[in-house]
């Protein structure tokens, strides 16, 4: 009777009430002869009379039961399916799923939270590329109060880019009262998450759709020492910022450029191995031109290498 319209339901119980409705009356509830709670009056053909509402009930329960019944046996038959694959099943962990692929943003989210929630002493996080945005940031606030809270220590590298976010630096000055650090490195490996040293997640493609689980304790501690490593090198975000000074008018930032510009790197790939976006980073390119005097882009990379600045120290 779910489906019973509020005028239905009002003349249904006058008729129950009255033991009969004249069929005029009953016209302006089509649904009532639709769910079958009326009749025609075998003595009247001008009135309706009621169905008992146990007998309408047992009518409109019939099919639901019906479908339970066919789902419970449903269940069954899946049940002593997959009960020969129970036991086999049923291993280590670390050695049943030592890497596990997970595909699309919801599964990998799911897999950190659980990760984030059964975590009991220390969080690991590689982050590169700039700032994060206000979004980003509110949300990374929220997850880790809930992690200081619980007395876990988190440490957290980003790239020297980030330096110029102030909702980075915010962020990192309302972690700093709880076991979270936070510190730069200009070029970081893709990023990375470790918990307890028992599992991390590393991407799978380059779309970030799809990641890497990864349990093997080998790998894991492999990763582990790689980010302590990063680590050593990096310096603290709430310090003096690390970039060195200029030298001939070419700053830190710049030399970097430089040093990967003679690698044979595009503006794409440099950019996003040192955090920036595509537009700083030409911008960047620009001023070491005017800099060493190149007309061009080609004559740029055999200035950059016959002008030492890469051999000077930084």
């Amino acid at each position: 009777m779910a489906d019973l319209c509020d005028e239905g339901k009002r003349l249904y119980a006058s008729a129950l009430r009255a033991g009969r409705i004249a069929r005029a009356e009953a016209d302006l509830a089509p649904c009532l002869v639709e769910f079958a709670l009326l009749h025609p009056d075998s003595d009247d053909p001008g009135w309706l009379r009621p169905a008992p509402p146990t007998s309408v009930l047992a009518q409109r329960l019939r099919p639901i039961e019906r479908e339970i019944q066919e789902r419970r046996a449903l269940a069954v038959e899946l049940t002593e399916a997959f009960e020969p694959f129970m036991s086999i099943s049923v291993q280590d962990r670390s050695t049943a799923h030592a890497i596990t692929v997970l595909e699309g943003a919801n599964r990998i989210n799911a897999a950190i939270e659980i990760a984030t929630t059964e975590c009991q002493s220390e969080i690991l996080t590689v982050q590169p590329g700039g700032g994060r945005s206000e979004a980003i940031l509110t949300e990374a606030v929220k997850r880790s109060q809930g992690i200081i809270d619980r007395g876990i220590r988190m440490r957290t590298l980003y790239q020297h880019t980030a330096r110029h976010s102030q909702g980075t630096i915010a962020y990192a000055e309302h972690m700093k009262q709880g076991k979270v650090e936070v510190r730069t490195l200009e070029e970081l490996i893709e990023r990375l998450m470790i918990f307890d040293r028992t599992v991390a997640y590393i991407p799978a493609r380059d779309d970030r759709q799809a990641a890497l689980e990864l349990r093997h304790p080998g790998i894991v501690e492999y990763l582990a020492n790689v980010f302590e490593q990063l680590w050593q090198r990096a310096a603290p975000l709430l310090e003096e910022t690390p970039y060195a000074p200029p030298i001939d008018g070419i700053t830190g930032v710049q030399r970097s450029i430089a040093r990967l510009l003679i690698e044979g790197h595009v503006d794409e790939a440099i950019a996003r191995r040192l955090g920036m976006n595509v537009r700083t980073c030409r911008a960047h390119i620009a001023k070491i031109a005017a800099a060493l005097g190149s007309g061009s882009r080609a004559q740029l990379g055999y200035l950059i290498a016959q002008s030492g600045i890469l051999d000077k120290n930084r």
